[in-house]
């Protein structure tokens, strides 16, 4: 069985260092790999169909816990191959791309500076191609074919996807909802001990 952490948009594998060294202590390998190098072209497709290359290639069934976009692909890949999928977390993830708030987001981005942005391997112009290349992601469709157990995960200040997590669990037949305490939307920076106890207990 692999075990695959996903970062969320604008963060990279370092944002999962204290999980995976609480894992460990456990003895339980995991791999977080970088997304944003998977592809040249930094649009969503390519990065999906280079996700899913990567995970057809391991060797056996999958743990996969993702975080907001992280969270997106691991939904994707399940609902397309779920006889590969052992298991899912998911960790505020949207039930819809709100794309209002993409827009919104969007502008947003536009004056934040260049280095955020080279921190995850991109440049602010291709980053801001890359998310409008999400805008059309239909999250919800096919949710129905997840047969794995699923967990989702809310960070108890993460008020806008606590609707999307009521809304997977009313889709997903085998899945449970929990509440992170003292964290917001980056739940594996805000409290990575707490997360790291449900993952161990999933993924044990």
């Amino acid at each position: 069985m692999k075990n695959i952490l996903l970062h969320g948009l604008l963060q990279t594998p370092s944002s999962w260092k204290v999980i995976q060294s609480q894992l460990q202590e456990k003895q339980i390998d995991s791999q977080c790999p970088n997304l944003f190098q998977m592809t040249q072209e930094k649009t969503y497709q390519n990065l999906f169909n280079e996700f899913t290359n990567f995970c057809n290639n391991q060797k056996g069934k999958l743990n996969l816990c993702g975080l907001s976009f992280g969270g997106i692909l691991a939904l994707e890949y399940a609902k397309k191959f779920p006889e590969k999928v052992n298991s899912l977390i998911i960790i505020n993830v949207p039930y819809t791309i709100p794309k209002i708030l993409f827009q919104i987001q969007n502008i947003i981005f536009h004056f934040m500076p260049k280095k955020v942005f080279q921190k995850v391997g991109m440049t602010k112009k291709e980053f801001r191609k890359f998310l409008k290349s999400m805008s059309q992601i239909e999250i919800k469709k096919n949710i129905e074919k997840i047969s794995c157990p699923c967990f989702i995960l809310n960070g108890s200040s993460d008020y806008s996807n606590k609707k999307s997590a009521k809304h997977f669990q009313e889709q997903i037949a085998k899945s449970k909802v929990q509440i992170i305490s003292n964290s917001s939307h980056e739940v594996n920076v805000d409290n990575p001990f707490e997360l790291s106890k449900i993952i161990i207990d999933v993924w044990k």
